[in-house]
């Protein structure tokens, strides 16, 4: 999980999985990019609106836009060289 500027894992094998590593970087940007706190805010408010519409948290959680980035580009660990600012409207 991101919480600008930690990442917290579970398990701290994790801290060695650059897709992981690379993903929460990604949110990093993105909560950069919104000044911080309005990121959570925009977040949480997209995943109870998917929730009510998916009424499937899994689904909610995958269809939140910043996580839509996230796990789109999480492999491509050159991804955050040449993003484009506020990546996550474009997808």
């Amino acid at each position: 999980m991101a919480l600008y500027p930690f990442i917290l894992v579970k398990e701290k094998h994790n801290l060695s999985n650059q897709q992981l590593i690379n993903h929460e970087l990604i949110h990093f940007k993105q909560q950069i990019e919104l000044l911080i706190l309005p990121f959570y805010f925009f977040y949480i408010i997209h995943y109870f609106i998917n929730l009510l519409y998916y009424r499937q948290h899994q689904k909610a959680y995958f269809q939140i836009i910043f996580e839509q980035e996230a796990y789109k580009y999480d492999k491509d660990l050159n991804y955050l060289k040449r993003r484009r600012f506020l990546a996550f409207l474009y997808l």
